[in-house]
């Protein structure tokens, strides 16, 4: 549309140029004439001299009015297309830079406030530092890991602490150098740093970034780890030992029978013990790889502990043991896999057995209670320490390691127990006091 607009005007001031310069033709075209046919006429000199003055003055004046009437045409002619040609133009494109710079403001703010919103809740924490080592960006979580107070401020004020074998040359200078991860114990925590320079947009160095990980939970199970290898070394290495040094010795001859008798049966119990050791770690295993498959089925509670109760008489009975069961009506069937639930049920009644003096009381209720129904095993033994409590469900944690070792414990049995009711979604929760005695309470949903 301007463009035809402006085509138009543009044509409309040729031809009106077009025509003024046709009129000054046509006055010089006159003039000339007028000056031949007075001088045809025979006119005195003076007169034609007079006669072409006056033309003269009249044609500059005619072309003076012509100059003037076309520059006045022209100023409006531009006046025009300034108002309504021109000045739109610059508005419109103005406007567009404006729109333009405007949605680059926005989009610039948006991810800025995306950026910020990532940082605030992320997990990790960040840090970044200028050529100077000054902070120039932090979050919340690292703040939290590295115990970060208001007064430091900048790289060496947050490292130094920490007696780092690390410094901002190192990471932006050393490219190979490649110890750029370093581990920190914060009061009860470990995090790692990872250290990474940045540049600007000419490739040179800017600063550098520190990615703070809690790895509290990585070194814990670490250390279980090697505990575990270490407790499993030990607890073989005691029936090792013993069943070499009797073979040894009945190897050597010259015993009686009643003595050869007497070591075999502590080889024969030293390799129950390691076979029963190993069944357990194998059993923790198949739990902890998920290999173990959970066949869950509906049963009834109160006839599965009445029957584990059963298949232990002989042992409550050599130490003299009063057991009672008592079974709440209407209790619905539990439903998980009843041959985990069987061990579980025993490693508890027996576990009572063994550690309640001769002659002992043992209470077993089973009941409902919401979508659970439980088992409540109460006894009058010695009972467990209170700062034992919260660590009798680790593996190899014995309260008294040469008691439980001296009655064939393997020290996974609560392991086991609290591992297979995870699976099947039920728990176990054991309160207790030295002297008094122990109560278990058990619990299995009712419901799949």
């Amino acid at each position: 549309m301007y463009k035809n607009v402006k085509s138009k005007i543009i044509l409309i001031s040729v031809i009106i140029g077009l025509i003024l310069i046709g009129s000054l033709g046509f006055l010089y075209i006159t003039s000339i004439s007028e000056i031949k046919n007075i001088v045809n006429q025979g006119n005195d000199i003076s007169v034609v001299l007079t006669k072409v003055d006056n033309m003269y003055q009249q044609a500059r004046i005619s072309i003076a009015i012509i100059v003037i009437l076309y520059i006045v045409i022209v100023a409006l002619i531009s006046a025009f297309l300034s108002r309504f040609v021109i000045c739109p133009k610059n508005k419109f494109i103005k406007g567009d830079e404006r729109r333009e710079l405007r949605d680059k403001l926005n989009e610039v703010s948006s991810r800025k406030n995306q950026i910020e919103t990532i940082l605030l809740h992320m997990t990790d924490g960040i840090i970044a530092f200028n050529m100077k080592g000054e902070i120039i960006l932090i979050n919340p979580a690292a703040k939290k890991f590295l115990s970060i107070s208001p007064e430091d401020n900048t790289f060496n004020d947050i490292f130094d602490k920490f007696k780092l074998d690390i410094n901002m040359e190192k990471v932006i200078y050393l490219e190979t150098w490649t110890s750029t991860e370093q581990r920190i114990q914060v009061d009860d925590q470990y995090v790692k740093v990872l250290f990474a320079p940045f540049k600007n947009e000419d490739e040179r160095p800017d600063g550098v970034i520190a990615v703070i990980q809690d790895i509290t939970e990585h070194v814990k199970l670490d250390n279980m780890q090697k505990e575990l290898v270490a407790d499993v070394s030990h607890e073989l290495k005691t029936p090792i030992t013993s069943i070499m040094g009797y073979a040894d010795t009945l190897l050597e001859g010259g015993y009686d029978e009643e003595t050869q008798s007497k070591f075999l049966n502590v080889i024969s119990s030293e390799s129950r013990r390691m076979a029963r050791l190993v069944t357990d770690l194998l059993t923790l295993s198949r739990y902890d790889s998920n290999k173990k498959k959970t066949q869950k089925e509906s049963f009834d509670l109160g006839e599965l502990v009445k029957r584990c109760q059963e298949k232990l008489a002989i042992e409550i009975k050599k130490k003299g043991h009063k057991v009672n069961c008592f079974v709440t009506a209407d209790v619905p069937l539990v439903y998980a896999d009843k041959d985990d639930i069987e061990r579980v049920v025993l490693n508890i009644l027996s576990n009572s057995i063994k550690y309640t003096q001769d002659n002992g009381e043992i209470k077993i209720y089973v009941g409902f209670v919401y979508n659970d129904a439980y088992i409540k095993v109460f006894d009058n033994g010695i009972g467990i320490p209170e700062d034992d409590l919260s660590r009798i469900f680790e593996r190899f944690y014995r309260v008294d390691k040469a008691r439980t070792r001296e009655m064939g414990g393997t020290g996974l049995g609560l392991s086991i127990a609290k591992e297979i009711l995870d699976k099947n979604g039920g728990s176990i929760d054991i309160k207790s006091k030295v002297g008094e005695g122990t109560e278990v309470v058990i619990r299995i949903p009712t419901k799949q």
